[in-house]
């Protein structure tokens, strides 16, 4: 039981701050308290300040609302040591936030310990982070945390979703899990309106909103969410489609190109067609040259563009 109040006050401040929802209930068998006392100690919060939303009912509980300002932090060492690490490879793959993240990450160092300010400071001086494609599309931090809370909390949300090619379409699904992958962010939910799972790519993503509707989590297919949408987008289209028909046998290309192996086929003894496409424009041109051989290509507006782009600052280089 925690009986000593500042202390006991400030566990339950740190346990608002882990979920969207607490039922009165589970507060106080956490804490070691009556209901009652939990009452009290919400009013306190209440009083200081921190904007606690309280519904009532049986699905009633408490909330930590939005405010005036952020309320501070309750991190432990790791959670801390994590959260500076986070801040500073953050900015690579999230909208504008390269002097948002430095700033944060200034405030949390000015107050860390000596011992985590070191061991921060360490993993930073020692740590690089490479881009493959600084220009490819980014995710906003604001869609990125809603989605993230919704996957945690079961709560369904809805959006609009732009596939590519297509028209932009509202969406509910039942949110499970996010996954990272070559500098973007995929959702894979469960679509209540298909009935049936779907990946969303986050950039493509537009006002995501919680329903406040909770749902019982499905079984992931092949229990492996990372795996399950690694085979997904590895067989969907890319973003800049780039089909290259070659004059060379595929076996030859097969060993010059090994990364493309998959996706060389042949069309005769001599003649075969590869598929450069790529989620990032920078990618195909680097993909083009290994060829090493005559071809014609079939490709959408943006990937010419970019090849001529290429092909000219390429000629002023040599000239």
């Amino acid at each position: 039981m925690t009986s000593d109040l500042p202390a006991r006050m400030l566990r339950l401040l740190s346990l608002l701050q882990t979920r969207r929802e607490w039922s009165g209930t589970a507060l106080a068998e956490r804490l070691g308290v009556t209901g009652r006392t939990i009452r009290r100690d919400i009013d306190r919060l209440r009083e200081l300040g921190y904007p606690v939303a309280g519904t009532t009912g049986h699905a009633g509980g408490y909330r930590l609302a939005s405010g005036t300002a952020m309320p501070p932090l309750l991190l432990d060492d790791d959670e801390a040591t994590a959260t500076a690490v986070a801040l500073r490879t953050a900015a690579g793959h999230l909208t504008g936030m390269e002097e948002t993240t430095l700033r944060a990450l200034a405030k949390l160092e000015q107050v860390l310990p000596h011992r985590l300010r070191a061991q921060v400071a360490a993993l930073q001086q020692t740590t690089a982070t490479i881009d493959w494609a600084p220009s490819g599309p980014r995710t906003a931090p604001a869609a990125l945390a809603l989605l993230a809370i919704a996957c945690r909390d079961h709560e369904t949300v809805t959006f609009d979703y732009t596939p590519r090619g297509g028209a932009q379409a509202p969406r509910r699904v039942e949110p499970h899990h996010l996954v990272a992958s070559g500098g973007l962010w995929y959702l894979l939910a469960h679509d209540t309106g298909k009935n049936d799972w779907r990946i969303y790519r986050l950039d493509r993503i537009t006002d995501p909103t919680p329903t406040r509707h909770h749902f019982t989590p499905r079984p992931v297919p092949d229990d492996d969410p990372a795996a399950y949408v690694a085979g997904k987008i590895a067989t969907a289209p890319a973003c800049y489609r780039a089909i290259a028909t070659v004059h060379a046998p595929a076996e030859t290309l097969r060993r010059r190109t090994w990364a493309l192996a998959d996706r060389i086929q042949p069309l005769d003894e001599n003649t075969c067609t590869v598929d450069c496409s790529s989620n990032h424009l920078t990618g195909i041109p680097q993909t083009l040259a290994a060829l090493d051989t005559d071809y014609t290509l079939d490709a959408d507006p943006d990937v010419l563009d970019h090849l001529r782009t290429v092909a000219h600052r390429a000629l002023q280089a040599t000239t």
